[in-house]
């Protein structure tokens, strides 16, 4: 089994509150859940509305499947225009890792 995890730090577009944050990062959460099967949330900058840190996890059998999903949903994120992905980081956990 392969866990693996990525972070997505983004900085949104015209925001002004918490609310229009919200309404701007809960459509890209949703969208990510739907079309690649993953776990999202997020999971920083709650108190900033113009930054947001996106968690996505995914598991499977292989690494190269997790990777793939991964690498998906970075693709995504990083093509919304009304968004710009600041950075990107990712784990894998396999089943040699402690």
């Amino acid at each position: 089994m392969f866990v693996g995890a990525l972070e997505l730090e983004l900085l949104l577009g015209d925001v002004r509150s918490l609310k229009q944050k919200r309404s701007a990062v809960r459509p890209v959460i949703a969208e990510l859940r739907k079309r690649f099967e993953v776990a999202v949330a997020e999971a920083g900058h709650l108190d900033l509305y113009r930054r947001s840190l996106i968690g996505v996890a995914a598991v499977a059998a292989d690494g190269k499947q997790v990777r793939d999903v991964l690498d998906a949903c970075e693709r995504f994120v990083a093509a919304r225009p009304d968004l710009e992905l600041l950075s990107a980081r990712r784990r894998l956990v396999g089943p040699d890792d402690e």
